[in-house]
């Protein structure tokens, strides 16, 4: 399926972005990048939006959520099963499939940070990697019964992918099912109306037979 194809941009730009910030290393090519260190801010657009590296090993914008091991296994099966929904719907509407699509592809992305890059950078073992953040955006500041926040939670590309793919989902999903009531509505009619007209058709046939029975006999 070629929405599969916004899916994999959205792993690999996630996965380029993050390698950028965290730093790697190609051993064979003799290349090494530094990366961002770790705690680090670095403004952006003024203080609006700062580089922000931070590692979260919690859910998307730092939401921690029965461990690591729980978070990575409820992604995997999540990831499948998104997967999966998206071959049983290939007539669906496009925008159904394409926000279906963008939670995939960032769920993948954070999935595989919480697989791999534990192993991959000797912080953890499988399974229990940390999830690397860098978008860092002001926010208006709010203070409320004790609870406070003056910017939003860090995040990377596969967070905002995840939370624009459930935004259209939800807007879109009710526009094509109030869409679809009526055709059902007139379906169900056209249905009604027809078994009605055919039983009334059968009951004047019987009606005719039996005149026509009576007018022999006599």
């Amino acid at each position: 399926m070629r929405i599969l194809y916004v899916t994999g941009a959205i792993v690999v730009a996630d996965q380029i972005a993050k390698l950028l910030v965290k730093g790697f290393s190609i051993p064979f090519l003799d290349f090494y990048h530094p990366g961002v260190p770790l705690g680090s801010s670095t403004a952006v657009f003024g203080d609006f939006v700062r580089l922000t590296f931070i590692e979260n090993p919690g859910m998307a914008f730092g939401i921690d959520l029965g461990g690591k091991l729980f978070l990575t296994i409820f992604s995997l099966f999540a990831s499948v099963g998104i997967f999966v929904y998206l071959f049983r719907i290939k007539e669906e509407a496009f925008v159904i499939r394409l926000s279906l699509a963008m939670i995939l592809g960032g769920a993948i992305g954070n999935l595989i940070d919480r697989v791999f890059y534990g192993v991959i950078f000797g912080e953890a073992p499988l399974f229990h990697g940390k999830v690397v953040d860098y978008v860092d955006i002001d926010f208006f500041n709010i203070d409320f019964l004790g609870f406070h926040i003056s910017r939003w939670p860090v995040f990377n590309v596969a967070d905002a992918a995840v939370s624009l793919g459930v935004i259209v989902l939800l807007i879109f999903h009710r526009k094509f099912s109030r869409e679809d009531e009526p055709a059902v509505s007139l379906i169900g009619s056209a249905t009604t109306t027809g078994e009605t007209g055919g039983m009334k058709d059968g009951a004047a046939n019987i009606d005719a037979g039996t005149s026509q029975s009576t007018q022999s006999q006599s």
